[in-house]
């Protein structure tokens, strides 16, 4: 038995499918604890793998390469330096004969003395919003605590901890401290729920509990790290950085009543106000383009507020040498936001081209008056030329590499404001689960704030005109967005109240909402459908992320009572 241990939390940035890095990773960390004295490094949920690895984990070729990696690093602890705690996929051959004897777990594996002293496997698998793990894993049975050098860890994964029964079980068998690996991604008010439910187990059980995040973007999820350590009285006693790769070093005595305390150890304050929600955005896309191998980006800036902050992001993500915009007006366009998007691209240091599409639209009539001569002219030529913009994107995106970044935000792909394969089209949208008012108030802070981590310069990086005034998509002559919709902040409202809160009609119009008006934007929801699915992906920051948080049949006519 000991008294004392050293437990380094390493916060890591993995990519899904990529073993070899993963496990390089996971081998720089532990020589990095090992030189600070660390008994056990304690790594992430399906670190080894990348989270969420998703149906990666049904190929028997990808699973036999993680029991590989895992058994190597088992091998490297025979130098008696840190053990390991990492999560991986583990494959499990049951009786009998054929496929249906395999299942998978999601695994936590103790690693040490140069063996896989322990495993334990996820007991509850959440299958709801983006997570869909009891479709690919078998949930492993109530857990006991492992033996790590005299102590008696409780390993509950993730979801594990977000009812008691685990926890409950680990104390009841002797668990000594609570050890949770996770992948939980990042949503606004996130940090505080995590507390909370710490805070309730710890409460529950008596124990401290070491709560470890990983940190970086996956396709549509951020993951925020901010990995955290409670003391057995609820007290803070480490805190990790949000947004960023990090190790830190915690250490534990035994009292003598046998409850483990942890020492003061690394508290860095959470990040507050608008600096979380920009860093996901930040980290989301820099990680996409990163571990996609895009050069960079192309983005249209047109003078709006929605393009001017997309290509702030991505200044601040990848470095304004790696953003290309392009202004491409059209008879429509203002002289007004010209000058706004030449300025905006100036204090960003950003490259911009012009490429008028008035040559493309005047082609397209010509095309299509056989068909159209009798018809009057409509939305179908204002669709004309958001495709006009995309096939000149598309194409200097094909010529240079770079990726297309799309800026359509929540409350346009909302109520369908945005055109199929026009300004929709492109490989990413940071903006995807950002509604209107949410714009606003980013680019306001932008200008007042540089943000932590960020590439792009300092100071007022959004022109104030492009913030005041009214949004349009100059499609026609004199369009304001607010001709067809209502004041922003309250469509913003109404779709809250219809998307996260799943609210009916009676209830949103209680809060103050015409009820016409309610209903209008509900069928321009559903009607939208559609055009969703066939939308860019995008950094989700919200309970309800359009996507596989939000699945609604596109053929629907419901839209409760009259």
């Amino acid at each position: 038995m000991t008294d004392s241990l050293r437990i380094a939390l390493a916060q890591l940035n993995p990519t899904v499918g990529d073993i070899s890095g993963n496990v390089a990773l996971i081998r720089k960390r532990r020589a990095q604890a090992a030189a600070l004295g660390a008994d056990l490094l304690a790594a992430t949920e399906l670190v080894v793998a990348g989270y969420p690895p998703e149906d990666l984990v049904l190929k028997p070729a990808f699973l036999e390469e993680v029991r590989r990696a895992v058994e190597s690093l088992a091998a490297e602890t025979r130098d008696g330096g840190p053990g390991l705690l990492l999560g991986a996929p583990w494959l499990e051959e049951g009786e009998g004969a054929g496929p249906l004897r395999r299942h998978v777990t999601n695994s936590a594996l103790l690693l040490d003395g140069g063996e896989i002293v322990a495993r334990r496997d996820k007991h509850d698998l959440p299958n709801y919003g983006v997570f869909d793990e009891a479709r690919v894993f078998k949930p492993g049975p109530m857990p006991g605590p492992v033996n790590f050098r005299g102590v008696r860890l409780g390993i509950p994964i993730c979801e594990d901890i977000w009812t008691g029964d685990v926890c409950e079980c680990l104390a009841e068998s002797g668990a000594e401290i609570l050890v949770v690996p996770n992948g939980s991604p990042y949503e606004m008010g996130k940090f505080d729920q995590r507390i909370q439910l710490a805070v309730s187990r710890v409460t529950e059980t008596g124990l401290p509990l070491i709560y470890i995040n990983q940190v970086g973007g996956q396709d549509e999820l951020v993951f925020d790290g901010a990995s955290f350590v409670l003391d057995a009285a609820c007290n803070l006693r480490a805190q990790l950085p949000a947004f960023r790769e990090a190790l830190s070093v915690t250490e534990w005595r035994r009292g003598g009543d046998g409850t483990w305390t942890c020492a003061d150890a690394q508290r860095e304050a959470p990040d507050t106000g608008m600096e979380p929600l920009y860093g996901a955005l930040m980290l989301g896309l820099r990680d996409y383009v990163n571990k996609n191998g895009f050069k960079g980006i192309i983005l249209g800036l047109s003078g709006g507020i929605d393009s001017a902050l997309s290509a702030a992001i991505a200044a601040d993500a990848l470095g304004p040498d790696r953003v290309h915009c392009v202004m491409m007006p059209s008879p429509y366009t203002s002289q007004e936001s010209l000058g706004d998007a030449a300025q905006c691209a100036e204090l960003l240091g950003m490259r911009l081209d012009t490429v008028g599409i008035e040559p493309a639209m005047h082609a397209f009539d010509g095309m299509l008056a056989p068909v159209f001569d009798a018809l009057a002219p409509d939305t179908t030529e204002e669709n004309i030329q958001a495709r006009s913009r995309m096939i000149t994107l598309m194409a200097i995106s094909n010529k240079l590499g770079h990726m297309v970044l799309s800026t359509g935000n929540k409350s346009e792909m909302s109520v369908g404001y945005a055109t199929l394969y026009g300004d929709m089209a492109g490989g990413y949208n940071v903006l995807k689960d950002v509604y209107k008012t949410t714009v606003f108030a980013l680019s306001r802070w932008r200008n007042q704030s540089l943000p932590r981590g960020a590439l792009g310069p300092g100071g007022r990086v959004i022109p104030e005109r492009i913030i005041t005034k009214p949004p349009s998509a100059e499609l026609k002559p004199n369009q304001t967005d607010q001709d067809s919709l209502p004041p922003y902040d309250k469509l913003d409202d109404i779709l809250e109240c219809l998307i996260e809160k799943e609210m009916g009609v009676d209830e949103i119009s209680a809060r103050g909402h015409d009820r016409a008006t309610v209903r209008r934007v509900w069928h321009m929801l559903e009607a939208a459908e559609y055009k969703r699915r066939q939308a860019a992906p995008g950094v989700k920051i919200s309970r309800r992320a359009f996507g596989r948080d939000r699945r609604y049949p596109i053929v629907n006519r419901f839209r409760g009572p009259e």
